[in-house]
């Protein structure tokens, strides 16, 4: 009896202690997971419900792949487009897969001119319409504004130095605030049921490039970022939007540059982005994109950001089996929330298939991998 009880005593010392270590370890890790998991801290805090759940849902999108996104996927494509025909919402991609893209890209150049339709011809007020249906489907929205020249008002690709004539000060500052005044308006007409829709805006990229007046050689890096900051507190501050997150986008990056050389800030950035095209080297691109990538990653994970690969495409799609052979293996650990192809808007400027082209049957191979996120993947899969 004596033995027994000693036993009694020593076993129950034994489970004791082994809670307590077990609870300490616990302790332990959930000190370090909440650590590593450091809330992120948005550029608007007083961004709404919806803006943040969007942050989540792009991170939560991250951990099981990468959403697919094509830029004006139900704006037009091969032989249809919306304008001319309003009863129907259509997408190549839709009738490539059997389903729609998971993010819908739109652009705004040519609001601040107060066109009734942007630099490819899409009416705004149908693009009000189509963002609010993709939105409605559960569809995320990217949107990206090719601004023309505030100082000769030719298009983007007018590299007339124009930044420092628009920042504070600058002597075309007044007409540059009324601009961002009309994407603001715009961007107010969105809306489902009185609420806000969230949108991921992605402004003046590419900067690391000559090409647009905004960039490389037409722009010193000091003055970009006080143009991004102060466009955010204008949109953020003066127009009282709270539905925006931000998103920085350099072109690939070249020996001589600097992923962070234009980068605003932490307080001035959700999202980091890269844009990198295949001009016909898939494998010189394929090593780009692996090499970017993991900088933007390394750097996003620092900065505790989300990160995407914001923009990207093979024109005319001329490369068999692009999809699974090509862009596939080049991101398929990449951790990034989402990939967007650019616009299909004829047989020789596309970067979706359509029916009959070319990578057809490899797309829709493409949209079975696991980790490929179409819009209903998104629906469902990440509920």
């Amino acid at each position: 009896m004596k033995h027994n009880l000693k036993f009694y005593r020593n076993q129950k010392f034994y489970n004791i202690f082994s809670v307590l270590i077990i609870v300490s370890f616990l302790y332990s890790c959930n000190g370090e997971k909440k650590e590593e998991l450091k809330k992120p801290v948005l550029v608007d805090k007083r961004a709404s419900k919806k803006t943040i759940a969007l942050h989540n849902r792009l991170l939560e999108i991250s951990k099981k792949g990468f959403a697919i996104g094509h830029q004006d996927d139900t704006s037009y494509g091969l032989g249809w487009n919306y304008k001319n025909d309003t009863t129907s919402i259509k997408s190549d991609v839709k009738k490539v897969t059997g389903d729609f893209p998971a993010v819908f890209g739109f652009d705004l150049g040519w609001i601040e001119i107060d066109k009734p339709y942007n630099l490819d011809t899409v009416p705004f007020k149908a693009m009000t319409k189509l963002i609010i249906d993709a939105y409605k489907k559960g569809g995320i929205i990217t949107i990206s504004w090719h601004s023309n020249n505030p100082v000769t008002e030719g298009s983007s690709w007018d590299q007339t130095k124009a930044v420092t004539n628009i920042i504070k000060g600058g002597n075309q500052r007044e007409k540059y605030e009324l601009w961002v005044s009309r994407v603001a308006n715009f961007i107010k007409t969105l809306q489902v049921n009185g609420e806000a829709i969230p949108v991921i805006f992605r402004p003046f990229h590419e900067m690391n490039g000559s090409w647009f007046w905004w960039g490389g050689a037409n722009c010193e890096a000091e003055d970009y970022i006080t143009l991004w900051k102060e466009t955010v507190e204008l949109l953020k501050n003066k127009h009282n939007l709270h539905n925006i997150l931000y998103a920085y986008s350099p072109n690939k990056l070249n020996p001589s540059d600097t992923y962070l050389e234009y980068y605003p800030g932490d307080d001035y950035v959700d999202i980091l982005g890269i844009d990198i095209y295949d001009f016909n080297n898939a494998e010189e691109y394929q090593k780009a994109v692996i090499h970017d990538l993991e900088i933007v990653k390394k750097i996003a994970t620092e900065k505790n950001k989300l990160y995407a690969f914001s923009e990207t495409g093979l024109e005319s799609l001329k490369t068999e089996k692009w999809f699974t052979k090509v862009l596939y293996p080049a991101i398929e650990n990449s951790g990034i929330s989402w990939v967007l192809t650019w616009r299909n808007y004829d047989t020789k400027h596309h970067y979706m298939p359509y029916n009959g082209q070319l990578n057809e049957a490899d797309f829709i191979e493409f949209e079975k991998f696991p980790k490929t996120l179409f819009l209903k993947d998104i629906n469902s899969n990440l509920n």
